[in-house]
């Protein structure tokens, strides 16, 4: 983070020790070094008394910041939305390649413990679609240049929310198809072990 030098910057422009500038904003002179070596942030309390010292607004004081502060969510969020992808394709392999195997089983058990999984791959899709919402990210498109971290123009945005409505059933089609041949070789397999 830039805060440390922003504050050494306008602390030496207007001829201030860390000692005057401590006694100012109530601290430590080690709390101001601390601060310039970035060692620590100061809270909002003191960012707001320090752009007052300096005659600055709090935004154009923290405005790189700010940005360094957007990136590291992003980066976040990218390794969330992957984790979840990952964990999701999980959950299906093994609520498809188990489907034979526990209904299979004499009583209940077997179906309980298949619902038990779907409902746990049924709950992960909706903690997906609710992550897709809130980034706005809904096409094959959209959702590789967010993994990029890589904004689309806004061309490429327009087309994009064109293809929208198409792109979802044809994604519920296809993995029904494939959740069909899945089940049909599992089947297969089960039958002739």
């Amino acid at each position: 983070m830039d805060i440390g030098l922003q504050i050494k910057k306008f602390r030496e422009q207007q001829k201030i020790s860390q000692e005057e500038l401590a006694l100012k904003i109530f601290v430590s002179r080690q709390t101001i070094s601390n601060w310039e070596t970035n060692k620590s942030c100061p809270d909002v309390k003191s960012l707001i008394i320090l752009s007052n010292i300096f005659n600055v607004s709090l935004d154009s004081f923290i405005k790189e910041d700010i940005k360094e502060m957007r990136e590291i969510v992003e980066e976040e969020a990218i390794k969330k939305f992957n984790v979840m992808g990952f964990v999701f394709l999980a959950e299906l392999i093994i609520v498809t390649i188990s489907a034979y195997p526990l209904f299979s089983i004499d009583g209940y058990i077997g179906i309980i413990i298949w619902l038990c999984l779907f409902a746990a791959a049924l709950y992960t899709a909706s903690r997906i679609e609710r992550f897709k919402k809130k980034h706005d990210i809904q096409t094959y498109k959209e959702i590789l240049a967010f993994i990029d971290g890589k904004p689309l123009t806004h061309d490429e945005t327009q087309q994009e929310l064109g293809k929208r409505n198409y792109q979802k059933i044809i994604f519920a089609f296809l993995a029904g198809v494939i959740a069909f041949i899945v089940c049909i070789i599992v089947i297969f397999i089960c039958r002739h072990l």
